[in-house]
C-alpha cells in the first residue's frame, strides 16, 4: 500500500508528464536551491560590510544598483511598464519592499548577529499567511494557526536575551518591522500582479526605493564615512548583482512558472544557512536561548509553508 502511495506522490509532484518534464523539474530545483543559497549567505555578507559604511547609504546604493541592472536586463520589454497607469503601484511596492524592508534590514543588522536577524526576518512567511487570510481571502488551516503560535513563542524566547543584555531588543523589533514590511509588500505585489508586469515591478521598486534611500542617506549620513575596502565592495556588489538582480529574477520567474508554493516550502532553510555561516565565518554567538527560539521559528515557518503545499497536493491526487 505505502509503496503505491509513494509512487503516486512522486509521479504527481515531480514527473507530471514524463522525462521531458523531469528536466524542467530539475531546473526548477536548481533555481530554488540557488535562490535559497543567495538569501542564506547574504546576511553575514551584509553584516561584514556594515562596519565600513553608513547603513542607509549601503541599503540605498545596493538597491539602486540592483534596480538599474534589472531594468537594463528588461529594457527590450519597456512597453510593459505602462507608467501612466501603474506609477502608484510601483511607488507603494517601493515603499514596502525597498525603502522599509531594505532600510530596516540594514539598520537592524547593526544591532543583531546576522543569523539571528535572518531568523526573525524569515518569520515573514507566517505573517504572509495571516495577511493573505485577511486581505486575499486565502484559507487558514489548523496547521497554519499552530505555526503562527509556535513562531510567536519562538520570538518571545529569543527576546528574553534582550532583557538580559545579550541580545538587542531594539534589533529584535527592527527585524520584525522588516519582516512585516516584506510580508505586506509581498501581499501587495501578489494582489496587483495582474495590473503590472511582475519583473518590471521588481526593477522599478528597487530603482525608486534605491534613489530615495540613497538621498536619505546622503542627507542624514556622510559619504566620506564609506571605507572602500574589500568587505564593503563585496557586500555592495553581492547585494546589487545577486541579492536583487539574480535573486528577484529567479523568484519571479519561478512564480510565473507556477512554483511559488515550492519556493515557500524551502524558505525555512535560509535562516539555517545564515546562522551557520555567521557562526563559522563571523564568530557570532550561539546561545541555548537562541537555539530554542530558532527551532521554534523554523518549525513555525515549516508548518505554515507545508500546510499550503499539502492542501495543493491533495487536490491534485483527488482530481
Amino acid at each position: 500500500m505505502y509503496p503505491k502511495l509513494a509512487k503516486k506522490f512522486f509521479l504527481s509532484t515531480y514527473i507530471q508528464g514524463g522525462p521531458r518534464v523531469s528536466k524542467t523539474q530539475l531546473k526548477t530545483a536548481l533555481a530554488i536551491g540557488c535562490l535559497v543559497f543567495i538569501w542564506g549567505i547574504s546576511w553575514p555578507i551584509y553584516k561584514a560590510a556594515l562596519p565600513f559604511t553608513p547603513p542607509l547609504l549601503f541599503a540605498g546604493m545596493r538597491a539602486l544598483m540592483g534596480g538599474v541592472l534589472l531594468a537594463a536586463f528588461l529594457l527590450p520589454t519597456w512597453k510593459k511598464v505602462n507608467w501612466h497607469e501603474n506609477w502608484r503601484i510601483y511607488c507603494i511596492a517601493a515603499l514596502l519592499n525597498a525603502i522599509c524592508f531594505y532600510g530596516f534590514q540594514t539598520v537592524g543588522l547593526i544591532f543583531l548577529p546576522s543569523g539571528l536577524f535572518s531568523v526573525l526576518v524569515f518569520f515573514q512567511p507566517v505573517l504572509i499567511a495571516l495577511f493573505a487570510w485577511f486581505w486575499l481571502g486565502e484559507q487558514m488551516s489548523v496547521l497554519k494557526m499552530v505555526g503562527m503560535i509556535v513562531g510567536f513563542l519562538g520570538i518571545l524566547i529569543i527576546s528574553l536575551d534582550g532583557f538580559t543584555g545579550e541580545i538587542s531588543l531594539i534589533g529584535v523589533m527592527v527585524a520584525l518591522l522588516a519582516a512585516t514590511s516584506w510580508a505586506l509588500g509581498t501581499i501587495y505585489v501578489k494582489k496587483e500582479s495582474k495590473r503590472a508586469d511582475a519583473l518590471w515591478m521588481a526593477a522599478l521598486q528597487f530603482l525608486i526605493g534605491g534613489v530615495i534611500l540613497t538621498i536619505m542617506g546622503a542627507v542624514t549620513e556622510n559619504l566620506r564615512d564609506i571605507v572602500w575596502n574589500t568587505p564593503y565592495l563585496i557586500g555592495l556588489v553581492f547585494g546589487g548583482v545577486f541579492g536583487v538582480t539574480v535573486a528577484f529574477t529567479l523568484y519571479f520567474r519561478l512564480i510565473n512558472a507556477g512554483d511559488a508554493s515550492k519556493i515557500a516550502s524551502f524558505t525555512f532553510l535560509v535562516p539555517l544557512i545564515a546562522v551557520l555561516t555567521g557562526a563559522v565565518f563571523l564568530n557570532e554567538p550561539f546561545t541555548l536561548t537562541l537555539l530554542a527560539g530558532l527551532i521554534l521559528i523554523v518549525l513555525s515557518i515549516t508548518f505554515v509553508n507545508f500546510s499550503g503545499g499539502n492542501r495543493k497536493l491533495k487536490r491534485k491526487l483527488t482530481a
